[in-house]
């Protein structure tokens, strides 16, 4: 399929610039793929199409506050930089994204804080707006990496209009977020509250962990009109053992699995045996999903609603179809939905 395919028009307003009052209250489409019935239900509804032994995948990623502010050493120019990952813990060292790119160049150093608590070195160009930068402190790892948190914050996307606050800090995560990694939240997740789990855990549905740290790859704009040749960055991902059996259990005995968000997908279609059983491992998946695909592990998908040409959107074209899945969003912006982080879902099934 071609690129093109993917493109809608989208109306601003409909981007959510702010969660609901409580998790669960989102609005969530139901779209069945072997009928085409939509319906309009709400997120805590989803209690009623899993049964007894039913099994959610997650991403227990946590996002940490990646988005800083420092100024440029003699000019005190502002500069945003933001955290993608850590690449050497002892020496503190970081690749990271820099606007404005053109006013940092390797030697700079950058300043953050009222008081200059941190400085950093740029040591490297990476791409054109990425830098490997050196933070310059002599604490202990845990002092600063509480310094680190103190002078970031939440790294809330582009398109939403506003500083991220306090609630963010919160909102923005997941309620079962474990392993700081991802620079942007896995959102499917984001539409759990601690009640909701617990209900579904009373019925008899079971989660099982895994991790895909999400990073700005997952969102950066394909470029090129063929799909097979666009290439995914890298993300780090890690199936352990249990979750592996709860997954394979469930597959054995018929149940469902359903994945709760793309990177839960992403991560579990990149370990699986030949007999289309999960399998555990860790490492760096560059997977990108794209129709024709046959999936080997999900039987259902919750997923918000995505920018058009994204992979999220073509991704969750290869697991809905295509046809049903552009179907469904132009019914989503005729009866107004919200879309993206803080955004409305959708559950296929």
């Amino acid at each position: 399929m071609k690129l093109s395919q993917f493109r809608f028009d989208l109306p601003l307003n409909l981007i959510a610039q702010n969660p609901t009052k409580r998790r669960e209250d989102a609005r969530m489409m139901v779209v069945h793929r072997k009928t085409g019935v939509i319906e309009n239900k709400y997120f805590r509804d989803i209690l009623d199409y899993f049964d007894d032994k039913d099994v959610f995948a997650v991403n227990n990623t946590k996002v940490f506050p990646a988005r800083m502010y420092g100024k440029k050493e003699k000019t005190g120019a502002k500069i945003e930089v933001f955290l993608l990952r850590e690449l050497n813990k002892p020496n503190r060292l970081w690749d990271v994204i820099v606007d404005p790119a053109r006013k940092i160049r390797v030697g700079n150093k950058l300043y953050f804080g009222e008081m200059d608590e941190l400085v950093a070195e740029v040591i490297d160009n990476t791409t054109s707006r990425g830098r490997t930068i050196r933070f310059l402190f002599d604490g202990p790892e845990e002092e600063f990496k509480k310094v680190l948190t103190s002078l970031g914050e939440t790294p809330l996307p582009k398109y939403i209009k506003r500083k991220p606050d306090e609630e963010d800090r919160e909102r923005y995560q997941t309620v079962y977020a474990k392993h700081e990694g991802a620079v942007a939240a896995p959102t499917a997740g984001l539409h759990f509250s601690k009640e909701l789990i617990k209900r579904l855990e009373i019925k008899g549905v079971r989660f099982a962990e895994v991790t895909l740290h999400t990073g700005l790859g997952t969102f950066r704009p394909i470029e090129v009109e063929d799909l097979s040749k666009h290439k995914m960055d890298a993300e780090y991902y890690a199936i352990e053992e249990q979750a592996c059996k709860i997954v394979n259990k469930a597959k054995q005995d018929g149940r469902r699995i359903c994945s709760i968000g793309t990177t839960t997908m992403r991560a579990m279609e990149t370990s699986f045996t030949a007999e289309k059983m999960l399998k555990p491992s860790e490492g760096w998946t560059n997977i990108f999903i794209h129709p024709p695909y046959n999936f080997s592990i999900s039987d259902a998908l919750v997923t918000n609603f995505h920018l058009p040409k994204t992979s999220l959107l073509i991704m969750t074209c290869a697991f809905a179809g295509f046809d049903l899945t552009m179907e469904a969003y132009q019914k989503a912006i005729k009866d107004k939905y919200r879309f993206f982080s803080y955004g409305d879902a959708m559950l296929v099934i």
